[in-house]
Order: C-alpha cells, then sequence, then structure tokens
C-alpha cells in the first residue's frame, strides 16, 4: 500500500504528539505519587520522631498506657503540634504541614505486643513503626499509616477528576494537533507535490513546464532550481535538435554535389578526366574537414582527462603559428603582425591543443578579412592572466551575431561569409578548449573595423 508523503508526516506529527502527552501524564502521576506524596509523609514521618519522646516521658509519668484508655483526650495532648498553646485557646496558625494534610489520624499507639491502643486501625504491617522504651524496655510502639493507606473516598474522587481532566487536555491536545498537522501537510509539502508532479511531466518530454515561485525559503529555491533545470533541458534539447539539422544539411550538400558528379559521368555527360576527379576529391576533403571537426569539438567538451598538462610559453608558441600562416596570409593580399612582450608567458596546459586554438582564431581571421586588410595577433601578461588577442579589419561582425559566433555551425552570413567552405565549427572548438584549460574565450567588434577575439587564460606560477 503506498502511502503520500503528506499522510507520512501527518503520522508522524501525531504520534509524536501523542507520545508527549501520554508521557506527561505519567509523569504527573509519578510525580504525585513519589514525590507530593512521598513529601507529606516525609513531613508525618518527622513529625512522629518529635512525638515519640513526648509518649515516652508520659508513660514514665503514669508507669502503664492505662491513662489514655481512660482519657483518650490524653492521646490528642501528646499529638498536639510543637510549642501550641491549649485546646481552649489554640491558633490555627501555628499547625504544621503534616497537620494541616491530616497526619494525625495516621498515627497509632500499640502496646508491647503491637496490639492497638489507640489512633489509627489499620493492619500494622502498613505502618511505619518506632518503639517507645522506658528503662531499656519497649513498653510500645509509636505507628505512622501511609498516606496512599488512609485516602478517603473524597480523595479518590479527586484523582479519579485529576486523572479526566488529564486525559481531556490531554485528548484536546490531540485534536490540535492533528489539525496542525494536516495545515502543515497541506502547507509545507504542497511545493514538494508540485515538484514531483512537474516532474513526472518532465520525464515524459514536457520542457516547457515551470514551476510558481512563491517565496525566498528552501521550498522557493527548489522551485527556482527546477526552473532553471527544465530550461536548461529545453534549451539542450533545442541545440541537439539544431544540431542534427545542422550536420544533416552539412553533409547533404557536398554528398548531392557528389552524386551529381558520379551520375554526370554516368550518363557520359561530364568525361571522367582529371578535372572531374579533383572535383571529387575536393568534395571528399570537405567531408573529412566537417568529420575532422565534429571529432575536435567532440575532445574539446569532453576533453579535460585526455589533454596533457604542462609549462607552456606563449611567446615561443605564438611566433611558431604564426610563421605557418604568413604564406596563406600573402597570397591572399593581408598582413600578420605579431606583438609580443619581453618577458615569457607561461601558462599551463596542452601545446597541441593550444596551437589548434591559435590556428583556428588565424584561419578565421584570413578566411574573413577583406583584401588588403591586416589581423594583428598579440600577448601580454595581465595580473594572473595572460591574454591572447586576434584582431583583423573589415568587415566586422553585426552585434546580434556577436554573441552566437561559438555556437555550432553558425556563420554571419552577411558581414564575413565568403562561400569559403568552413563548417562553422572552428570557434565552438576554439571555446571548448579554452574552457578546458580554465579559460575563456569572447569575442567584440575592433577598432580596426573587424572583430576582436580575446583568450583569457591563468597564468602559469613559477613552481607550477
Amino acid at each position: 500500500m503506498r502511502v503520500s508523503l503528506s499522510r507520512k508526516f501527518f503520522l508522524a506529527m501525531l504520534a509524536v504528539c501523542t507520545f508527549a502527552v501520554l508521557g506527561m501524564v505519567f509523569a504527573a502521576y509519578l510525580s504525585l505519587k513519589y514525590g507530593f506524596l512521598g513529601y507529606l509523609n516525609q513531613q508525618a514521618e518527622e513529625r512522629m520522631e518529635r512525638i515519640v519522646p513526648r509518649v515516652e516521658q508520659a508513660y514514665a509519668r503514669h508507669g502503664s498506657w492505662d491513662f489514655i484508655r481512660r482519657d483518650k483526650d490524653q492521646w490528642f495532648e501528646l499529638l498536639r503540634p510543637d510549642d501550641a498553646q491549649p485546646a481552649k485557646t489554640f491558633d490555627p496558625s501555628l499547625l504544621t504541614v503534616s497537620d494541616l494534610t491530616g497526619a494525625f489520624v495516621r498515627f497509632a499507639l500499640l502496646d508491647a505486643d503491637r496490639q492497638p491502643i489507640i489512633g489509627y486501625q489499620g493492619a500494622a504491617a502498613d505502618m511505619l513503626l518506632r518503639p517507645i522504651r522506658h528503662q531499656g524496655q519497649v513498653v510500645g510502639w509509636m505507628a505512622l499509616a501511609p498516606l496512599q493507606s488512609v485516602t478517603s473516598i473524597g480523595d479518590q474522587r479527586f484523582q479519579l477528576n485529576q486523572l479526566h481532566s488529564s486525559l481531556l487536555i490531554g485528548l484536546t491536545c490531540l485534536l490540535a494537533t492533528a489539525v496542525i498537522a494536516w495545515w502543515l501537510s497541506r502547507t509545507l509539502l504542497q511545493p514538494i507535490r508540485e515538484v514531483a508532479s512537474a516532474t513526472h511531466r518532465l520525464a515524459a518530454g514536457d520542457y516547457a513546464i515551470q514551476l510558481p515561485v512563491r517565496s525566498a525559503d528552501e521550498a522557493g529555491q527548489l522551485a527556482g532550481d527546477f526552473n532553471r533545470m527544465a530550461a536548461t533541458l529545453a534549451s539542450n534539447e533545442r541545440m541537439r535538435r539544431d544540431f542534427m539539422a545542422d550536420i544533416s544539411h552539412e553533409l547533404r550538400t557536398p554528398l548531392a554535389v557528389m552524386r551529381a558528379e558520379l551520375e554526370a559521368m554516368e550518363d557520359g555527360i561530364r568525361p571522367l578526366d582529371g578535372n572531374a576527379l579533383r572535383s571529387l576529391l575536393g568534395e571528399v576533403g570537405a567531408l573529412s574537414k566537417l568529420v575532422d571537426d565534429l571529432f575536435d569539438l567532440s575532445l574539446a567538451e569532453v576533453g579535460g582527462p585526455t589533454y596533457r598538462r604542462e609549462r607552456i610559453d606563449l611567446r615561443v608558441l605564438l611566433p611558431v603559428v604564426a610563421e605557418a600562416f604568413g604564406a596563406s596570409f600573402a597570397e591572399r593580399g593581408l598582413a600578420l603582425r605579431l606583438e609580443l612582450p619581453e618577458q615569457p608567458l607561461w601558462v599551463l596546459g596542452d601545446e597541441s591543443r593550444l596551437g589548434q586554438l591559435l590556428h583556428n582564431l588565424l584561419e578565421n581571421s584570413r578566411r574573413y578579412t577583406d583584401t588588403g586588410g591586416h589581423t594583428v595577433l598579440r600577448a601580454l601578461q595581465d595580473g594572473d592572466q595572460v591574454r591572447v588577442q586576434c584582431e583583423d579589419t573589415a568587415p566586422g561582425v553585426d552585434s546580434a551575431s556577436l554573441a552566437r559566433l561559438f555556437e555550432r555551425f553558425y556563420r554571419a552570413e552577411r558581414s564575413r561569409n565568403r562561400a569559403s567552405g568552413g563548417t562553422g565549427l572552428g570557434l565552438a572548438i576554439c571555446r571548448g578548449i579554452a574552457e578546458v584549460h580554465g579559460g575563456k574565450l569572447t569575442a567584440k567588434a575592433s577598432p580596426l573595423g573587424g572583430l576582436l577575439l580575446e583568450l583569457a587564460l591563468p597564468a602559469a606560477g613559477e613552481d607550477a
């Protein structure tokens, strides 16, 4: 049988309060029995200790117990409070605690054989006994009956009423607890039920689900985190669909060209010569480039464990990469200038992957910069960071496209697309490599009229 969380909470609250009420009633009973009644018995026992010497003196004067049998007032005289006045002028304010609780009715006088002479006529076995001695002999016993043994019907009725009152109070507390537990289970657990329901819908593929954030406490934080998770999943699902659509499109184009070329050769429309083979080889190269870029992108995004970690001086690496692009820049009528400081620029990372990142930055600049322009590749130390900037001349990138430059397969169509055969993955790969190295790659408009790409990497210490 499935028990809901609200019902569990309700039963738990009810059980805790039930045990608390029962414990309170039991503790009150023990306190009355062993605390208050024990205190009264102790007061009566102390009173008896003071009476015993007085009774011994009275026996010594009379030589027997007949004086009490003949005159019972003698017994009450012996039991009077210490320093009390004669009966005619007795002051009630002089009564002790034991007198006020009826201790004098629980006293009894027994003879040497423990037979009752006067006083309480209960069983001697239940009484507290003190010997009365005369000339070294036990001539009688002073007895005190416990308060529990002489409880009257009125006292029993009072205790029963107290028990009924305690039970009524306990039941009232339980009822109030049940109402409070019901309210708490509905109020406090309502956000959890909403999250549980929304989670089922999210698992079924409803990524548009959002929860209302009603408070700033943990429940509100849970709802806010759930909304962010749902938005992230929705974004990832859109990116997955866009990614699949982009890959399909990128693969379809070279495959369609290759198929058309082959069909034309098969139909005899186009001769099978060197030009045809070179065209087919170019399309195969485009496919290979796409596959290689996809592989590099997966390494960049998954990548940390596969990367090496070693000290690298970018002041040494940057000239090597720039030199490799000298000829290709010159072929397109572009100038490449390198600006480096005199001191080393140490970073911690994988030299081949950082070289790939710099290669992609320069390739992007070479591919999309107008003929006659130039590119500046510079590096500098900025506190605990090393910054590498790749800045080129026109054309620039509009502000709407700047934020999307690092998306997969995205191209700024109007300003920098030159039908260059790029896959649109180069900058996405660069961003992945930068993040694996603990750095950040950003894009903004260049004062030169083109694009400024800046890579910020943590600087490596002397002992790294």
